[in-house]
C-alpha cells in the first residue's frame, strides 16, 4: 500500500466534566464524547526521499512539528525506523480552535493510517496510547463514536449509539486556547457538574429528550464569561426548537440537538443571517466505532 485517503470525524462533548487538576499540568476529565459527520479528509504517500513533508488547504496552518499530524508520523517513523518519506496531504473542512478536536481528529488518522500501511500490527489500544502523548483527545479520535471517556481523556469506554437526531453546530468567528480556559477554571469554583450518569442512562436507554436535556460543560461557565455571543448562539437554537444545546470541548463552538430537520434548518437560516456565526454546519452524530469498521472490515 503505497497511499491512503482517510477521514478525520469532528467532535462534540455532550457533556464535560473536569474533577481536578495534576501535577503535571494535566487536568482529570469525565466526559460523553461523540462523533459528527463532518470531517477533514487526508491523504498519506509513501515518497522516495526519507522524511515528512504535510501539505494543506489553509496558508495559516504549519506544516511543520507545529502541526499534529507532523507530530504523529514522526513519532511512528522514529519508534519504527521507518525509512521511506511520508507525504500527508491535509483538506481541512473542521473549524480550527474551535473546540471539535479537528488537530487531533488529523493526527489519529495519520497514527491509523501509517499503522496499515506499514503494516506496523498496532491494536486500536497500541494505538491510542501512543496517540495520548501527543494529545488528549487522540486516543477518542482513533476510537470515534458515542465514548465515555475518562482520566486525561486516555481511559475510553465505548457506548451504546447515542440516539439519532439532527445536529446543528455553529462556530462565531473567534478562537479560543484551550490552555487559558483550563487555567482560568483553576482559580474559579465550579457551581455546576454536569450529570454525567443521568445521560448515560439516557444514551443506554436510546431516550433523545433525556439525553438533550442533560447535555452540560463545566468549560462554558469561563468561556461564555468571555464571549457571550457563545449564549446568544444558543438561544437562538433552543428557541427555534433544539432540545438541547451546548458548548463543545474548551468552545466557542455550540452545537444543538433537533428532533426535526425543518426546525434546525430554520434555526441554520436565523444564525446565518444574522451573523452570529462564521462557520454552520448541519449534520448527524457518527456511531461507529473504529473497532467494529475494523471487524466487518476483517482486519
Amino acid at each position: 500500500m503505497d497511499k491512503i485517503s482517510l477521514k478525520a470525524m469532528g467532535k462534540i462533548n455532550l457533556a464535560l466534566d473536569v474533577l481536578g487538576r495534576r501535577e503535571n499540568g494535566y487536568h482529570d476529565v469525565r466526559m460523553i464524547m461523540q462523533s459528527v459527520q463532518i470531517y477533514d479528509r487526508l491523504t498519506i504517500s509513501k515518497s522516495r526521499e526519507a522524511g515528512i513533508t504535510v501539505t494543506t488547504n489553509r496558508s495559516y496552518l504549519p506544516t511543520d512539528q507545529g502541526n499534529l499530524v507532523y507530530q504523529a508520523a514522526k513519532l511512528l517513523i522514529d519508534e519504527f525506523k521507518i525509512t521511506e518519506g511520508i507525504h500527508i496531504e491535509l483538506k481541512k473542512f473542521l473549524p480550527v480552535a474551535a473546540g471539535m478536536a479537528g488537530g487531533s481528529s488529523d493526527a489519529a488518522a495519520v497514527l491509523y493510517g501509517m499503522n496499515r500501511m506499514f503494516r506496523l500490527g498496532l491494536s486500536g489500544n497500541d494505538l491510542m496510547k501512543r496517540g495520548v502523548k501527543i494529545g488528549a483527545d487522540i486516543p477518542f479520535c482513533i476510537m470515534r463514536g458515542t465514548v465515555l471517556s475518562e482520566g486525561i481523556g486516555e481511559i475510553l469506554t465505548p457506548l451504546t449509539p447515542a440516539p439519532s437526531c439532527h445536529v446543528l453546530i455553529a462556530k462565531p468567528g473567534i478562537n479560543v486556547s484551550t490552555r487559558y480556559v483550563y487555567e482560568k477554571l483553576d482559580s474559579c469554583p465550579i457551581n455546576d457538574h454536569p450529570d454525567i450518569d443521568g445521560m448515560l442512562a439516557a444514551i443506554d436507554a436510546s431516550d433523545f429528550y433525556a439525553m438533550a436535556g442533560k447535555l452540560g460543560n463545566v468549560l462554558e461557565q469561563i468561556t461564555k464569561a468571555e464571549y457571550p455571543v457563545i449564549g446568544e448562539i444558543e438561544s437562538v437554537m433552543l428557541s427555534h426548537g433544539a432540545a438541547g444545546a451546548a458548548m463543545s470541548g474548551s468552545g466557542p463552538t455550540v452545537f444543538g440537538l433537533f428532533d426535526d430537520e425543518e426546525k434546525a434548518l430554520a434555526a441554520y437560516d436565523l444564525l446565518k443571517e444574522g451573523h452570529l456565526a462564521k462557520q454552520i454546519y448541519l449534520t448527524k452524530f457518527f456511531n461507529t466505532h473504529r473497532r467494529q469498521e475494523e471487524n466487518h472490515a476483517g482486519l
